[in-house]
């Protein structure tokens, strides 16, 4: 008789090494090859096999190592996402300056000197990213006054460029990838400051969790699908990766710190709705009681302005229960600050979530025939209603003395 899921520990400096490891591989949403390389190398150290979409989605499967049951569990999905915010040159000017379009939706408040990889089709170029004013000395108070906007900046080419021509020789052109350099920062008190920890912290929290539960030995109930996705960032993410026996899904991702907020960069961040509507009751529910009876603190809260793998499962069609698992973070989509205790929590909820089998038991059927077997998310006392009881009007009116008792409505 298994003793239910055991908090796993999680090795703080591994996985600090595997988030360096991926902030180290540009992989703009578009660009991916290189992160998926990165990704099945380390899935082929842990020891878990995995299978590759068209496109390079990885999908990773944890095999139950339960003794076999005359009816078997359905399975569960993990997911994360490889790709990032990033690029692509969609205009050279006359002047050998480049314009950009953002992938993925973020602010150009962000892109704005960010140091930048242009990558052509044989080579790669350094460079900056500028407001169109960019010189005080020039344009003096006017550049306090430029508008927020993709068409306000131009990228500069570390090269010697004087025209279109000139870019033309080097063999960029429209439609190149630009990457923005990451620069993290580790600092000893824990905190972890970069670009793009949304979401290879999320990734190296996954990675470090399978790591662990596959280590220790513990039982492993259903199996686990973890699928690590390459365009989240551009909105279609897992809406084409979830396989038929999966119940539920579990999106892991940066969960945004700031004011009206419930997210936390210590423990983890369960938010019960985003833009694509409230996650399942039941998972979240699950996921939470999980976080207390083991110690993992936890936040509840609301994204306005949200979406997720997990969302995008849902959206395609996956009849499947999803929860989304974050890591607080300020800053979200732009200079990211979290704090490792946050992605070591995360890591271990995870390692449990591994080890706990189906939310509910009657997931163990696709298809239910009688709702008698479906579950119940309030009960029937919950749902009793206690109405009030008005005062018959006729009797009000017709009551010639004010001081004769009413009629007892008992």
């Amino acid at each position: 008789m298994s003793e239910g899921p055991r908090l796993l520990p999680i090795d703080a400096t591994r996985l600090i090494d595997t988030l360096l490891e991926l902030l180290a591989i540009p992989s703009p949403a578009g660009l991916t090859d290189g992160i998926v390389h990165y990704t099945g190398a380390r899935l082929d150290a842990i020891g878990i096999p995995y299978e590759l979409t068209r496109r390079g989605t990885l999908r990773a499967l944890l095999r139950r190592n339960l003794p076999e049951r005359r009816r078997q569990n359905p399975s569960c999905a993990i997911v994360a996402h490889l790709d990032t915010l990033g690029a692509m040159v969609r205009e050279v000017k006359a002047n050998g300056r480049l314009s950009i379009a953002p992938i993925g939706t973020w602010s150009s408040r962000w892109a704005e000197g960010g140091r930048v990889t242009v990558f052509t089709e044989n080579a790669r170029y350094r460079g900056s990213v500028l407001p169109l004013m960019a010189s005080g000395h020039v344009y003096n108070e006017a550049i306090d006054s430029q508008p927020v906007s993709w068409d306000q900046l131009e990228l500069r080419v570390d090269e010697r460029i004087a025209s279109a021509a000139d870019v033309a020789k080097l063999g960029i052109q429209v439609g190149d990838f630009v990457a923005f350099d990451a620069q993290p920062e580790v600092l000893d008190n824990g905190y972890i400051v970069s670009r793009y920890l949304d979401d290879k912290a999320g990734v190296a929290a996954l990675l470090c969790a399978l790591e662990a539960v596959v280590k220790s030995g513990v039982p492993v109930p259903m199996d686990c699908h973890a699928v690590f996705t390459l365009t989240e960032e551009v909105g279609s993410g897992a809406r084409a990766v979830i396989e038929e026996d999966v119940s539920e899904v579990i999106g892991v991702d940066i969960g945004p710190i700031a004011a009206g907020q419930g997210a936390g960069d210590e423990g983890v961040t369960i938010p019960l709705m985003d833009s694509a509507g409230p996650h399942d009751y039941h998972l979240t529910r699950r996921l939470l009681a999980l976080c207390a009876q083991h110690g993992i603190p936890s936040h509840r809260d609301v994204f306005r302005f949200y979406h997720s793998d997990a969302g995008a499962a849902v959206s395609a069609g996956a009849d499947v229960r999803t929860a989304l698992l974050c890591f607080g973070t300020d800053a979200t989509h732009g200079y990211e600050r979290t704090h490792l205790s946050s992605l070591v929590h995360l890591a271990q909820l995870l390692a449990l979530y591994i080890q706990s089998g189906p939310t509910l038991r009657e997931d163990r059927q696709r298809r239910l025939e009688s709702v008698q077997d479906f579950s119940h998310q309030l009960d029937a006392d919950q749902l009793a209603r206690t109405d009030t009881v008005l005062p018959d009007p006729g009797e009000l009116v017709t009551r010639t003395d004010p001081e004769t008792p009413p009629p007892d409505r008992a």
